[in-house]
This record gives C-alpha cells, structure tokens and sequence, in this order.
C-alpha cells in the first residue's frame, strides 16, 4: 500500500514537473526531493491534528476533574511537543519507499530522519519534565523541595544521550564505541570547565542528601549571607538576605565549608531565647524575712514556692538529688537565688513560652563585671519578628524587676552618670535630677 501511494504520488509529480515545461532529466532529480518534502508537509499535518485532539480531549477531562500534571502539560507548547513526534516516525517509515534503498541519497536521507527524531524526542521529554516540575511545585507536598535541580539534572541527562546519538548517527558508530572513548574526554573537560563540574556534583549532592530547600533559612559564617533560600540550581543558590540584597553562592562552597541551616528552629515549632543579664556581686546579699514577706505580694506562686522552701529548710531539706522535692530553679538564700525562682515562674506562666521545651534559669562563670544569669527557653512563635517581641518583652520585664530583689545589673558608667555623681556630691537636691536608677529614692 505505502509503495502503491509513494508511486502515484511521484507521477503526478512528474507529470506536474512536464506540464511545467521541466526536461525529464531535471524532472527525475528533483521528483523525489518534492515528494520527500509533500512526505514531510502531510506528517506535520498529521501531527497538527492529533495535537488538536489531544488538546481537546485533555480540557474535556480537566473539566471533570483537576490533574496538576496534566494541566501544566496542556499549558504552552509542551502537548504540541508530543505530537510532534511523529513526523520523523512516520516519515521513517516511508522513506524506504521515496528513496530507492540502493541509492547513495538513502543513506544521508536516513540520518537526517534519525537526527529529526532524536531532535524531537528531547523536545518532548524536557516538555514532560517541565510539565512534572511545574506540577510537583503547585503540589504543597513538594513546593519546598528544591524539584528545580532535579529537573535540570534529569535535562543534563537527556542532552547527553541525545548528544552521544546523534553524533553515533553522523559518525555510523555504535554508542557503546563513543561512550568508550569519553575517558580522554573526559580528563581534559575536567581542566576546562573544573568549576562547572564542581558546581554540578556540589548541587546533585545538596539534593541527595536534602541539606537545603526553598524557603530554608541559612547562615554561612565568615560571609555576607544570612537569609531566604528562593532558587536552588546545579550550579548556583540564590539567597534574599535579610536586608533584601540577594546573594549567590556555588553549592560546593555549602558541601565544602560548614553553614547554618534553621529549618530544624522552624520545624521544631521553637525559637530559642538565650539571653540574660551580668548582676553586681556586690547587690547579692541573704534574704531577710523582711524581703520574704514582701515579695510574696509580688506573686501568689512565688509565694508559694517561697512558704514550701521555708518550711523545706525547717525540716533540713535542702537541693540535692536526694531529695527531688527541693529541686528548683531557684533558692530562698540569697536574693539572685529567689529571683532565680521568679524567672523561672514567670517563663513557665508566659503565654508564649513551649513548656515542653527546656526552660532554665542558671548562672554563669563569674567575670569580672559580675555574675551572668541566663534565662534559656522556647517560644511558641519562630516568626522573626513576633520572636523579637517576645525576647525584648521578657528582657525588658526581667530588667524593670531585678530592683524590687534589690539586685542591679551591670551597666558601664557613663558622662550622665558622671555629672550625675558630681550633683550629687555637691549636696544638690535629689528629687530635682532627672535619670537617676529607678528606686534610687524610696
């Protein structure tokens, strides 16, 4: 059947070339050409319609119900892309009736085919891969993976088996034979373009082990970098710092040196606060029941906690892993000891604090300012900044209240304090100086 059309349809070219006035010698050069190209035009029609139909079958299926990959596949060229596939399929199948096997024309004809197909299929596949990317990242389950890379790696892939073919095809060579003699190749492209590849393993390896996604906040010590993850590639991460300059860095220099990846912070649904104040020693004194009794107005669990220690030291317990009731982020000797215990309430009371986290009030080495307390705990919110509020909410609580402990943080004097001192001095009244500390005058 295919010979009996390739037939009719050379003739009519013949005979259409005759009409035209064009010598039989011209006429039978050139009467395979045009019946290769009319070969060529009615593939691509072909393809035309059957692009059609499927078009039109996938919005009749997307009507009843949403398929994410089919849609993105049916957006742009991707589904003519599809389609288009055919030609050189069909066009393969009758060349062996355009061209007479035995003629020297066959040979180049056929590799310009297997060319146009290979051509073809890459284009189809990165349109699949596209149309897969797109899908995965629409996807909630997969839009903070970093699907880009792995699109691009997957391209790479395609290119260079298209690339192996083709030139197998040009050269009449198996694949296997060209794949064999990639090693020189190989060693020289491994001079040339040592930072590309580098680029590429350090990527491929940032995706294997999922060490960075979009939207991951990190940090790289020593740099600029401090920010957003929004584009992840084989050859480059693209960060929005916090004041919004972008950075960029090769993923090698991530897999090469150490950087800080927050996504655990974010994951764990806690922020840690981990900040504190340098006491004077000299403020840290005893508590005398005097300062018991009143600070026990100041809250009904420190009460609480001071009438059970109390009675705690009346029977010889004191904290130790004997006995565990007497444990406590705090103690009632000394008055660093029974704020100790208030910060401890007040942290576990706060509103926005995880109470199944690690909350800690402890001191520090002692250094030549004074005793360092640190307040250690979690917040429920790991928003920048709603975090930032949190933290200066309760610093700036725990700084207003250390005075009524009759404790005072260390604070290097200034020229107010200095003029301060120097009135003062001079026996200048004391209720008209404005900034002395706060309980100064009792």
């Amino acid at each position: 059947m295919k010979q009996e059309v390739a037939d009719f349809l050379s003739d009519k070219i013949k005979w259409l070339l005759n009409e035209f006035g064009v010598p039989n010698d011209i006429a039978e050069r050139i009467d395979t050409l045009m019946l290769l190209v009319l070969v060529l035009l009615f593939t691509i029609i072909v393809a035309e319609i059957v692009y059609r139909v499927l078009h039109f079958a996938s919005k009749r299926i997307l009507l009843r119900k949403k398929y994410h990959f089919l849609d993105k596949l049916n957006n742009g060229k991707r589904l003519r892309r599809q389609a288009y596939i055919l030609p050189p399929i069909m066009l393969g199948s009758m060349l062996p009736f355009i061209i007479e096997a035995s003629s020297p024309y066959y040979i180049y004809a056929e590799r310009c085919v297997w060319i146009y197909f290979t051509v073809a299929a890459v284009m189809a596949v990165n349109a699949l891969l596209s149309a897969a990317g797109d899908s995965a990242f629409t996807n909630s389950k997969y839009h903070d993976r970093p699907i880009k890379g792995f699109i691009q790696i997957s391209r790479v892939i395609v290119y260079l088996i298209a690339a192996i073919v083709i030139i197998s095809i040009i050269t009449d060579k198996s694949p296997l034979y060209l794949i064999g003699g990639l090693g020189a190749f190989a060693a020289v492209l491994m001079l040339i373009a040592k930072d590309s590849i580098m680029g590429f393993v350090g990527g491929f390896l940032l995706l294997e082990n999922d060490m960075v996604r979009l939207g991951d906040w990190i940090e790289v010590p020593g740099t600029s970098i401090n920010g957003t993850v929004f584009d992840i590639s084989l050859t480059i991460v693209k960060v929005r710092n916090w004041d919004n300059t972008i950075a960029t860095v090769p993923p090698y220099t991530l897999i090469n040196e150490s950087f800080i990846n927050w996504r655990g912070m974010s994951d764990s649904g806690g922020r840690r606060i981990a900040r504190g104040y340098t006491i004077k020693l000299d403020s840290i004194k005893p508590c005398s029941d005097a300062m018991l009794r009143r600070l026990k107005n100041l809250d009904s669990e420190l009460a609480d906690y001071i009438a059970k220690k109390s009675e705690q030291l009346k029977e010889g317990k004191r904290c130790n892993t004997a006995n565990p009731e007497g444990l406590a982020n705090g103690t009632i000797d000394t008055n660093a000891g029974l704020f100790r215990a208030y910060a401890d309430i007040y942290l576990r009371k706060h509103s926005m604090t995880r109470k199944d986290m690690l909350i800690m009030v402890r001191t520090l080495e002692p250094n030549t300012n004074g005793l360092p307390i640190q307040f250690y705990c979690f917040t429920t919110d790991t928003d920048w900044s709603n975090y930032e509020s949190i933290q200066s909410e309760i610093m700036e609580h725990f700084a207003s209240i250390m005075p009524l402990f009759e404790l005072y943080p260390f604070q290097s004097a200034g020229a107010r304090d200095t003029v301060i001192s120097g009135l003062l001095e001079g026996q200048y009244p004391i209720e008209r100086i404005d900034g002395l500390p706060y309980r100064t005058i009792k």
